[in-house]
Parts: C-alpha cells; sequence; structure tokens
C-alpha cells in the first residue's frame, strides 16, 4: 500500500491541538503518534507483520539447505543476524527508507528496528548508545506459541536497565516496558506447521530419507492443516514445492488420499468437505472414501457420480477420485 506521508505527517495545526491529549500523568509523545497512525494507515497490518516475521525466521533457519524448522537449531551467530534479517525485511514489506541515523525514516521520524526471540523467557531487547531519544520498534516472535509483538518506545535513560553489556548496550526495564505503545502485544505469527507436529507424526517423517519420500509422508500423515512452501522444501531439502506436491498426488492417489490446492476444483472440494481453503503457494490433505449409504454428519463431496467424504481412521483404503486440480 502506498503511502502519502505529506497527508500524514503535515498537519502541525492538528497534531498541536493534542499535545495535551492523554491520560492524566502520561506525557504525550506526538513522534510515536505518528507513527503509530502511518503504520495504522495499513491495510491488515497484523497479516503484515506477522508474515514479516515469518519470512525472517524461515530464511534464517534455511529449511531446504538445511532441514531446520526449530530456532533453538541456529548457531548464536544465526540468532543475532536474525535481528538484521527482521529489519530488512521489515523494510522491504513497509517500503521505508533508511534513517540517517537510524535504521529507518517514518515521516519526521527516526526510528531504529529492534528484534527479540521469546521463548521460556520474554523479549528482551538491547538498545545501543546511539538509540538514546530516537524511537525504537520493538518485534518479537514465540513460533512455538505463533505470536509476536510489535510496540513502540521512545528511548531515554528512565526506560533502561543500569547495567549494560561489554558493548554498553542496555535492555528495557520493568518500569520502562509499561511505557511502551503497543500495536500488537499478543499478534498472530503464522504458525510453524513443522514444530507443531506431535512426537508420532515427527517419528514417522524421520523413519524415510529427505526428498520426495519424506514429502509423500508428509502429505500421508498431515491431514486437515494447511501446508506451506517452506514446509515443503523443509521437508524435502530440495528445491521446487509444487513438483514434490504433484508427485505425491499421484504417488499417494492409491491410498485415497487427496492433495487440494488453490486452483481449479480444489477450492470447491475443500469448502464442500468443511476444510480450510488453502491460498496460493500452500496445499491440504485428506482421505476420502465413498459416503456411507445413510447420513452420518460428516460433510460430502460430489465428485463425478459418486459422493465422498473425510475417511476415518478405521475405515480401508480405496482410490482417490480424479480432481481437476
Amino acid at each position: 500500500m502506498s503511502i502519502d506521508e505529506d497527508v500524514l505527517f503535515d498537519e502541525p495545526q492538528a497534531l498541536m491541538a493534542h499535545e495535551a491529549e492523554g491520560t492524566p500523568g502520561e506525557s504525550y509523545d506526538r513522534g510515536i503518534e505518528q507513527v503509530v497512525r502511518w503504520f495504522r494507515s495499513h491495510t491488515d497490518l497484523e497479516g503484515r507483520f506477522s508474515s514479516v516475521l515469518r519470512q525472517a525466521l524461515d530464511e534464517v533457519l534455511d529449511g531446504q539447505r538445511t532441514g531446520r524448522y526449530d530456532v533453538n537449531d541456529l548457531e548464536k551467530t544465526e540468532k543475532t543476524y536474525l535481528g538484521t534479517k527482521v529489519e530488512i525485511v521489515c523494510r522491504a514489506a513497509f517500503d521505508l527508507p533508511v534513517g540517517k541515523d537510524m535504521d529507518y525514516r517514518i515521516g519526521t521520524q527516526e526510528v531504529d528496528a529492534k528484534f527479540s526471540l521469546e521463548g521460556t523467557r520474554r523479549a528482551n531487547w538491547m538498545i545501543p548508545r546511539e538509540a538514546m531519544g530516537h524511537l525504537c520498534l520493538l518485534m518479537s516472535a514465540n513460533d512455538r506459541e505463533s505470536t509476536f509483538r510489535v510496540g513502540l518506545v521512545r528511548i531515554s535513560e528512565d526506560i533502561l536497565t543500569r547495567g549494560g553489556n561489554q558493548d554498553g548496550k542496555r535492555s528495557i526495564s520493568t518500569f520502562g516496558r509499561s511505557h511502551i505503545k503497543w500495536l500488537f502485544e499478543k499478534g498472530k505469527l503464522k504458525s510453524n506447521l513443522l514444530l507443531g507436529l506431535d512426537q508420532a507424526t515427527r517419528t514417522a517423517l524421520e523413519q524415510v530419507p529427505v526428498g520426495q519420500n519424506r514429502v509423500d509422508q508428509l502429505f500421508r500423515h498431515v491431514h486437515g492443516r494447511i501446508i506451506d512452501r517452506n514446509t515443503v522444501v523443509t521437508v524435502a531439502k530440495q528445491l521446487d514445492a509444487p513438483k514434490r506436491v504433484r508427485d505425491a498426488r499421484r504417488r499417494l492417489a492409491s491410498e485415497g488420499v487427496v492433495i487440494l490446492g488453490h486452483q481449479k476444483d480444489s477450492p470447491q472440494v475443500a469448502r464442500a468437505l468443511d476444510l480450510p481453503i488453502p491460498d496460493k503457494g500452500t496445499w491440504i490433505a485428506t482421505r476420502l472414501v465413498p459416503a456411507p449409504p445413510v447420513g452420518d454428519g460428516r460433510p460430502r463431496v460430489w465428485i463425478g457420480d459418486t459422493a465422498y467424504v473425510t475417511a476415518r481412521p478405521d475405515e480401508a483404503r480405496c482410490p482417490a477420485p480424479v480432481i481437476d486440480y
């Protein structure tokens, strides 16, 4: 989305009129409000930040080459670089110019980007000396919980801890956290499917070698959940996810497994079966059997002259119907 900065920021009279607004006892930060307003002018802001963080995590994990899908498997240097990757992807996603002193310039404000991983410990943003007086765009992600945070704060002595690391960086104190202006305090991060698999499914995947066999195993065992391109190439450790999926369709058809995409008849079949509908670059698998003569409550879809339903685990396998993918 293209934003006209003059329209958003050249409003000194209107902004001055609101300088005194805010809750009693709080100081109004015009710069923070400008930047918050700029971000909130974008459509689907939560989805944008979710995509930024998902892309950055996946690119550093580099699953297609390494097979990794857990940030705990990253080297220390890679975790450090993750902050830079988030900064770069965020700049591209929002078309942000580079600031004179900080990472971004948003309207009249210099804004530094800071990222922290969250897990068993809460986010710990490390703030450099040169950020003093400037705004920081604070971002964090918890891949296991599929959540993220994004907020803004102006750096000052009173919001930082006293002790720092050897580079002179300090973290935001408990008091300082109360001054963060949150865009999203618990946003929904695009899920990492492989990280969330149960142990039985994970074991089933690991029992076969990487490549097409493991992609087959993925679609054989993971049904009713959206599977994206990155998941496929991470499992395969090979490029060309669409080809891997096409081959899996052919190889699993005798077992009754269908793999629905975003084109042709796939969305209608998914909708009729009450399954999530895949977007471009994503797929969803399920095993089908002919519908019983007497309805049992399962959604059914007509393919050709036969009605099909999603199979139960104890139902015998039969060949998949022919679907126009």
